[in-house]
């Protein structure tokens, strides 16, 4: 690529300049966060109970991107997985218990639904349907597509085949169907 007579190797360096000054901004705003929590640790200032739900979002995103961020910056994008971690960063904690308690709903349905064993039955629509909600807290906007790609990533991904086979084993294949029915695509 980099022989290549198309290759642009200034604009290719301005772009790595971009990546490694946005990862800068990251690891600036985590030190700070850390810094800030041992001073409140060590009780040498007392941190807001916003302050503490502003350092907690960030260790979620940080946490993320230090377990999937590459494979997930991969398979979507910078743009889209920066957008993400936007809405994460802009939440407030009322959203954010909704979107844990409609995370668990989505969970309670499921396996109801699952015994059922039928993925086009008002119970798995009705999980599906939640689904579709609960990633509203999290994507930047909804498609059909995306949503039914990424039911089929749950069930060829092992960890999160793992994650909704915990309880009952088929529970992926079961919730990739329902997702497929609701959303009309595969």
């Amino acid at each position: 690529m980099i022989t290549s007579p198309s290759f642009d190797d200034v604009q290719a360096l301005k772009q790595h300049r971009e990546k490694l000054l946005a990862e800068r901004r990251r690891l600036e705003a985590l030190i700070a966060n850390v810094e800030k929590t041992l001073l409140a640790k060590e009780g040498r200032i007392i941190m807001s109970d916003k302050e503490k739900f502003e350092a907690f979002k960030q260790q979620l995103i940080d946490e993320n991107e230090r377990k999937y961020g590459k494979e997930i910056r991969e398979k979507y994008g910078d743009e889209q997985v920066n957008k993400s971690n936007e809405k994460v960063k802009n939440m407030t904690q009322a959203q954010y218990e909704e979107a844990t308690k409609l995370g668990e709903e989505v969970l309670r349905v499921l396996h109801e639904a699952f015994l059922t064993g039928d993925p086009a039955g008002e119970l798995a629509q009705k999980a599906a349907d939640l689904h579709r909600q609960w990633l509203g807290y999290f994507w930047d906007h909804y498609s059909k597509e995306a949503h039914a790609g990424l039911a089929q990533m749950y069930v060829d991904d092992e960890r999160f085949k793992a994650y909704y086979d915990q309880k009952q084993p088929g529970t992926a294949e079961f919730f990739r169907e329902a997702i497929f029915i609701y959303t009309g695509k595969k």
